[in-house]
């Protein structure tokens, strides 16, 4: 791990920490019905982030900055207070699909800002009230704080022409965290053509979890991406997804295996396939 920090807390870790008043605990469930799912029911004193309007500021245009792009610094910060969050605090976040719905791109930001105390919950929701976590519908109450300063992202990002001279290049590796149908290019459920960035290679965030929906062991995904990235370093390996969200899935496994965390693609094949960039597709196989 690039920091002392575990990106990961076990189910059974939060159960015990349930009662302490030093943790904020983050629902960022995302997509149809997430914060009314949120309103019906999640972890008691979790407070909810929402992907479209906290984590990203969503444009008109995707081909500027893909589907997800970051927010402004500002805009995070003013997040950050509302949610109650300071440099010091120890923010535990959950969502549904173990750490891949949004749970992960929060973590990235937390950590891109400098904030050290962040982990991801193993599991996820499902795990937590497994393990015993008490569950709430109430509307849950607490103070905003002060402004968190926020003014420059520390971990490393790759636009668009970065991923263009990395992706032939032997002394880089850019990684695609989609699943395999749609990096094929056999279906593409969210955006305009399907298909994938020439010269990338496919590894997806799926292969990160094992059959209980758990991320594999620090050694397992250690020897798994280091067999991936061979002699390339993690410094000059770019990782992408459909729109910057999920592939921070991976980013969080490579840091819990001990691997610097590589450059993130925001863009990612949303604004890649909508500009005039080479693309393989079924129609041009």
């Amino acid at each position: 791990m690039s920091n002392t920090f575990s990106p990961l807390i076990q189910p059974e870790e939060l159960v015990k920490l349930q009662e302490s008043s030093g943790i904020i605990l983050i629902d960022a469930r995302a997509g149809i019905n997430a914060e009314e799912n949120y309103q019906k029911e999640h972890l008691k004193g979790a407070r909810y982030v929402d992907l479209n309007k906290d984590l990203a500021t969503v444009e008109s245009d995707p081909a500027q900055g893909g589907r997800h792009p970051l927010p402004s610094f500002q805009k995070f910060s003013e997040v950050l207070s509302r949610l109650g969050i300071q440099p010091s605090g120890h923010v535990i976040i959950y969502d549904d699909k173990s750490g891949a719905n949004a749970a992960a791109r929060f973590w990235w930001m937390l950590r891109a800002i400098g904030h050290e105390k962040v982990q991801v919950l193993n599991g996820g929701l499902q795990a937590a009230i497994k393990a015993g976590f008490p569950v709430s519908s109430e509307i849950e109450i607490f103070e905003p704080v002060e402004k968190y300063p926020v003014s420059a992202w520390n971990l490393a990002l790759a636009d668009i022409e970065a991923v263009e001279k990395a992706r032939n290049n032997d002394e880089n590796i850019v990684i695609d965290v989609r699943d395999k149908n749609r990096f094929d290019g056999l279906t593409e459920p969210l955006d305009l053509i399907a298909g994938h960035i020439p010269g990338a290679v496919n590894v997806p965030l799926s292969e990160n979890l094992n059959e209980n929906g758990f991320y594999h062991s620090a050694e397992i995904l250690h020897q798994k991406y280091s067999q991936i990235l061979g002699d390339v370093k993690p410094e000059s390996t770019i990782v992408h997804c459909g729109s910057g969200v999920t592939a921070c899935h991976t980013l969080l496994a490579m840091d819990y295996a001990g691997i610097p965390i590589p450059k993130l693609y925001i863009g990612s094949w949303s604004e890649w396939s909508r500009n005039d960039r080479d693309m393989f597709t079924q129609q041009t196989k």
